[in-house]
């Protein structure tokens, strides 16, 4: 648990050095900014993929399937860090799968 929480610091640092800006507007609760960002960056989404990246060997893909949809955020983190990290992502949701390679997705960020 604490490699993967590393990792989620080491992804965090490395995506916002890329531009990557936290999409905090569906968190409703009242609290402040940098706790809603917190809230959003331990999504079970990136959690998954974190893991997946500590647990593959550099250039495999990344798979992942829920039974939820992907929120907005976690969908743009996965595409900065398919980018970052040079990885496939591959993730199933209840509606589609994304395919997400060098900083894009194959929904072209419409489902």
């Amino acid at each position: 648990m604490e490699e993967i929480y590393r990792m989620l610091d080491e992804i965090s640092s490395r995506l916002k050095l890329a531009g990557y800006v936290p999409n905090t507007t569906p968190v409703l609760f009242d609290i402040e900014e940098e706790e809603k960002e917190h809230a959003i960056s331990v999504h079970s989404e990136k959690l998954a993929i974190a893991f997946g990246l500590i647990s593959t060997g550099a250039g495999s893909p990344i798979r992942r399937v829920k039974n939820l949809r992907v929120c907005r955020d976690c969908h743009t983190a996965a595409k900065f860090i398919s980018k970052v990290y040079d990885r496939k992502i591959i993730v199933g949701d209840r509606n589609i799968f994304h395919y997400f390679k060098d900083g894009s997705c194959s929904c072209r960020d419409y489902w």
